[in-house]
């Protein structure tokens, strides 16, 4: 992808800026972890916050990039790894601590479930909001220019090959329905999401490369000389990891000493705000492309980071646990087991409305709503009232698309080559 055109140097210029403000940004957190500097919570949350927010950003420009060397079907699915890193070090340095105090474990569960369901009760339903209005930007530039164009309905229509990311999700989402009915997260199960995980990694490395289109500060990287462009993503790769690793442990301290002396709940804390810290990245990755017209690209962000969260995420958090000195189960309170329920029954409903692959306004309606209800009604009778309405609309979705169901399950073992994904197209059915 290299532009012959572009002098290498010109290139180098345009990177300066984007690249010298996120090392600024990292730099000033690497700085107070690495001095030893004590600053009050709320300033360690907001620094070692934005520092690691800055290092992912930087991943996923690399991770972009990156699709230049890749398959497009493997870059999706690294990128949405490189996205919620953030997360998995919060969550990961929660589970290990958690091995030699017991007390640590909810805040494993907490930044585990509430980004999960973060992710489909708002992140889904912003994406086509934000399609919509470009779609309704696009349609009033037709209108002008043709009177007689017709207003229609639309929904975000997804390729085929995504039915992999569905399939595997409805998988993974079977096996931890075992969580809340054992009340812990078994070792054994960990393995078995893992190698979940691992399949679809090769799964997707299988698919078709199509040439990536880029934009901003990843298409420059991506028209370097191949040398050059291949050794600077391996080196963000490289240095954003470690910083994102390096700051993971004064971040998750400060939030929840920063939480206490606001006298906010720790469990929601960190169950809310560090995933809004972490899930920044992967929402404005798929925001762009949404804006661009690639609302299905958006989408596809956002299911990628899904599975990744549901295999590899969860399974890597017993292992951490028994790492750090736990047992082979990771214990789950009476409300962890609540929030698994709420999130395993989301998440089941979230496949059940793309089995037709397409995702329309009344549905993302009914996600957002349903994910606002628990704010609303916390009680354990509301919250569990809103897993048995996740759970009955998934059943009635999966019978009167039964015809997809098979399909759906079957894709992630059945190899054929992926469509190029659609934006926005009229709605045909619900």
């Amino acid at each position: 992808m290299s532009n012959p055109h572009l002098p290498t140097a010109s290139v180098w210029r345009r990177l300066v800026l984007p690249l010298g403000i996120v090392a600024l940004i990292a730099a000033q957190g690497v700085a107070l972890t690495l001095t030893g500097v004590h600053v009050p919570p709320l300033i360690g949350v907001l620094s070692f916050g934005v520092a690691i927010v800055a290092a992912a950003f930087a991943l996923a420009w690399a991770g972009e990039a990156a699709e230049v060397d890749i398959s497009g079907g493997l870059a999706v699915g690294l990128l949405a790894i490189i996205a919620i890193l953030p997360e998995y070090a919060i969550d990961l340095y929660f589970a290990f601590s958690a091995g030699s105090d017991p007390s640590q474990a909810p805040y494993a569960a907490a930044n585990m479930t509430g980004s999960n369901r973060l992710l489909l009760g708002f992140g889904w339903p912003f994406i086509l909001l934000v399609a919509f209005l470009a779609f309704l930007a696009a349609r009033r530039r037709r209108t002008a220019a043709d009177p007689d164009v017709q207003a229609k309905p639309f929904a975000i229509r997804l390729p085929h090959g995504n039915r992999v990311e569905l399939g595997l999700l409805l998988v993974a989402s079977v096996l931890t329905l075992v969580i809340p009915l054992t009340g812990q997260i078994h070792v054994v199960l960990g393995v078995l999401l893992l190698a979940l995980f691992a399949y679809y990694l090769w799964r997707v490395s299988t698919g078709e490369s199509d040439e990536p289109e880029l934009v901003g500060v990843a298409h420059s990287i991506g028209t370097l000389p191949t040398r050059a462009r291949r050794a600077t993503v391996v080196t963000i790769f490289v240095l954003a990891a470690v910083i994102i690793l390096l700051l993971a442990e004064p971040f998750a301290t400060s939030l929840v000493e920063g939480g206490r002396a606001l006298g906010i709940d720790d469990f929601l804390l960190v169950q809310w705000l560090a995933p809004l810290a972490s899930e920044a990245p992967e929402f404005v990755i798929a925001v762009l492309f949404a804006l661009r017209g690639k609302a299905a690209m958006g989408i596809g962000i956002l299911l990628a980071s899904k599975v990744n969260q549901w295999t590899a995420l969860v399974g890597t958090l017993p292992i951490a646990h028994l790492i750090g000195g736990g047992g082979m189960a990771l214990p789950m309170d009476a409300r962890q087991v609540e929030e698994f329920t709420l999130t395993a029954t989301q998440t089941i409903l979230g496949v059940a409305m793309l089995l037709t692959l397409r995702f329309s306004g009344r549905w993302a309606v009914a996600l957002f709503v349903l994910f606002a209800a628990t704010f609303v009604f916390t009680s354990t009778e509301a919250r569990l009232i809103v897993s048995a309405v996740y759970a009955v609309l998934a059943v009635a979705l999966f019978v009167v698309r039964r015809r997809t169901l098979l399909p759906t399950i079957t894709a992630p073992f059945r190899f054929a080559k992926r469509e190029e994904p659609a934006a926005l197209e009229p709605e045909r059915s619900a």
